[in-house]
């Protein structure tokens, strides 16, 4: 949540019991003029990421694993931080240049922040990017501000393009695969056959068990029966990578997460 937005200066905030939040930076929209380009390899956050990764990466392989993925906040979602959601939102109606040069800002930094992990680490070939506020918007401002901003970020030379947004997806849903995107993560309000048809089937789809009232709330029977009925409603189970709809949830159990996967490979082997 954090790591972006602190390598332009935002203050990151460290709760107890709360997930990290990185604190607006700018108090008005005039005052976005002044924003310059981060190096990634020096600032906020970012060599921290770096060097916790290098300093694991022998554990990592000892294990059996690889760092697969270069993993950033998608320009819409930084841009939030950075100004605040309302205001961000408000803004792409109000002041829509100033917009569009600060989202280019934010994005030639997130082009060089993807790369430069991909630098540090050759066993990468895959790209994650998060950003849920390109489903807070309508399909103008997405095709306007949204997708080239995507096109750019997903046009590295990685086999896994790999796009999370658990908000209402059914407006950016038709553009992923122009963007460049492969893979989509998105949230359970969208069931996986509406999303296979909006997305012409031309990507693989992650999810789509709800994650916190079935995954982390249900018992392991609940969690079983839903999944049989997921599986049981799906009209095409291709490019489908069966998991939950959106991220995993706080305190998920173990045996929760045991029975989703078992009822799975019961019923797909």
């Amino acid at each position: 949540m954090c790591t972006e937005p602190s390598a332009f200066g935002a203050v990151s905030s460290f709760e107890e019991d709360a997930f990290p939040f990185a604190k607006r930076l700018f108090a008005t929209v005039e005052s976005i003029d002044a924003v310059e380009k981060p190096n990634p390899r020096t600032d906020g956050l970012l060599p921290f990421v770096i060097k916790r990764l290098k300093h694991w990466q022998p554990e990592i392989e000892k294990s059996g694993h690889k760092i697969r993925f270069a993993v950033a906040r998608g320009p819409l979602n930084v841009a939030s931080f950075l100004m605040g959601t309302s205001e961000f939102l408000m803004a792409l109606k109000t002041d829509s240049a100033r917009m569009h040069r600060f989202l280019t800002v934010i994005t030639d930094f997130l082009v060089e922040w993807l790369a430069w992990q991909r630098e540090c680490f050759p066993s990468i070939d895959g790209i994650l990017v998060l950003d849920d506020l390109m489903g807070f918007i309508g399909k103008d401002d997405f095709v306007e501000f949204g997708l080239p901003c995507l096109k750019r970020v997903f046009a590295a030379d990685v086999s896994v393009k790999f796009f999370h947004n658990d908000a209402p997806a059914k407006v950016c849903a038709p553009f992923l695969f122009e963007a460049g995107i492969n893979l989509f993560n998105f949230g359970f309000q969208h069931t996986l056959n509406e999303m296979k048809e909006w997305t012409g089937g031309g990507i693989t789809l992650l999810g789509n068990l709800p994650p916190r009232d079935v995954l982390a709330r249900s018992t392991p029977e609940q969690v079983r029966e839903e999944t049989i009925i997921l599986l049981n409603h799906l009209k095409d189970r291709s490019r489908i990578i069966l998991s939950c709809g959106g991220g995993m949830p706080p305190g998920a159990p173990t045996k929760n997460i045991a029975a989703f996967i078992n009822t799975v490979e019961e019923f797909t082997t």
